[in-house]
């Protein structure tokens, strides 16, 4: 890998020997690595900027992992993130798949998985920065760098979860998502685990959308997913 293509990567992790571990493993495939080894003081690097991928414990001293994550996000910090825990059970990884996380590996773990998902993590944001980062349909705006959400011109705060959500929708907007397709590619899960965390999500995002506004913009379509449907009409109509 030339310098020019080398990763950055901040290390969040307050364990001595597995950071060490961790940061060898990197080093060695060719990456860069910042390290820290509490919540607020991940947090404040994170916030300096300049990181490809940022690598979380979600077990941390003063701040947890996920309280990170979800300040980083509102903060506006878009650097994907790949949350490390013990913790490997379904509501677990939902869990911080809500905060913000954008992948979730349960130690213990093996190298070579280490380095190829955080290798995944940045060729995905690598592929995302060489598009248009603003995404049109209908009277609906996704802007993808600024994680921002605006309909007939007016800002939709979501949450990080509930915007993953829009961006996969816009990305596929016209079309009908399955529930299956948001759990794989939102939340980055191969399995179903058996929560209504899906429904939860669209009924929330359903509420932004549309509250305020003269016509619906997410539809459900019956035994089968949801669909974003184009409403180009104007604030008064």
């Amino acid at each position: 890998m030339g310098q020019s293509d080398q990763i950055s990567v901040l290390l969040v992790e307050d364990d001595a020997a597995a950071r060490s571990n961790i940061a060898s493993i990197l080093s060695g495939a060719g990456m860069a690595v910042e390290q820290a080894e509490d919540g607020p003081t991940g947090l404040h690097r994170a916030g300096s900027g300049g990181h490809d991928v940022i690598i979380l414990d979600r077990m941390l001293p003063y701040m947890s992992g996920i309280d990170v994550v979800t300040r980083m996000r509102v903060a506006g910090v878009g650097a994907p993130v790949l949350m490390l825990s013990a913790l490997g059970r379904s509501e677990h990884r939902v869990e911080g798949l809500e905060s913000g996380v954008d992948d979730y590996l349960a130690k213990p773990f093996e190298p070579d998985e280490l380095v190829a998902r955080v290798r995944a993590l940045w060729r995905r944001a690598s592929q995302r920065g060489s598009h248009d980062p603003v995404l049109l349909f209908g009277d609906l705006e996704c802007h993808v760098k600024a994680r921002t959400a605006f309909r007939q011109g007016r800002h939709l705060p979501l949450s990080p979860k509930e915007f993953e959500l829009f961006r996969y929708l816009m990305d596929h907007a016209g079309e009908v998502v399955t529930r299956e397709m948001l759990l794989r590619h939102v939340w980055k899960l191969s399995f179903d685990p058996q929560t209504n965390v899906v429904d939860v999500n669209v009924g929330r995002l359903r509420r932004k959308l549309e509250e305020g506004f003269d016509s619906p913009v997410l539809e459900t379509v019956w035994g089968t997913g949801y669909r974003l449907i184009a409403w180009t009409g104007s604030a008064g109509a």
